[in-house]
C-alpha cells in the first residue's frame, strides 16, 4: 500500500551516530501497525467531527471561517445549552436566557448603542437582519427607499 519510494542516494547513517544516546529509547516505541488507507481515514474521521467546508456545504460566509477558541465550543455544548428545546418551558432556560441577557448588555456597553440581538447568526442571516434594520430606519426618517447597493 503507499507509495514506493526511489532508492536513496544519500549514504545510511546510524541513528547513534547522529542523535545523543541519551535521547535514543532503550527499547523501540509501541507503535500501531497500521496502513496508510487507515491512517488517512483516522485523521479524515478525526477533522470531520467538527463541520468543514470539505464534506458538505458551509452554511456561513468565509468571513467566518476563522479561529474559534475551543471554548466556545466546550461552553456551546454544555447541556444547559446543548439540550435546549425551542418549546421548552421558560422557567426551565433561565440560567442561559441570563447569560445571554447579559451577553446582549456587555455588547450594548462595548457598542454605546442602544439595542442588540444575538439571533443573526452570521453571514447572510446576519446581513439580512441589518438589511432590515437599515430599511426600519429609513422608514421611521419617513424615507421611501426601496434600493440598496451592496458591494
Amino acid at each position: 500500500m503507499g507509495v514506493a519510494l526511489p532508492k536513496s542516494d544519500v549514504p545510511e547513517i546510524s541513528l547513534a551516530d547522529s542523535i545523543s544516546p541519551e535521547l535514543l529509547r532503550k527499547s523501540p516505541a509501541k507503535l500501531p501497525e497500521v496502513s496508510e488507507p487507515q491512517v488517512v481515514r483516522h485523521y479524515v474521521n478525526l477533522s470531520i467531527k467538527n463541520h468543514h467546508v470539505d464534506k458538505d456545504f458551509y452554511p456561513l460566509g468565509s468571513c467566518t471561517m476563522k479561529y474559534n477558541p475551543k471554548i466556545n465550543d466546550a461552553l456551546a455544548s454544555l447541556s444547559g445549552f446543548a439540550n435546549i428545546h425551542p418549546h421548552q418551558p421558560v422557567e426551565n432556560v433561565q440560567g442561559a436566557l441570563h447569560i445571554m441577557f447579559e451577553l446582549g448588555q456587555m455588547l450594548l456597553k462595548i457598542t454605546g448603542m442602544s439595542e442588540a440581538t444575538l439571533q443573526p447568526s452570521a453571514g447572510s442571516q446576519g446581513e439580512f437582519a441589518g438589511i432590515l434594520i437599515m430599511k426600519k430606519y429609513h422608514e421611521k426618517n419617513g424615507e421611501k427607499r426601496k434600493y440598496i447597493i451592496v458591494p
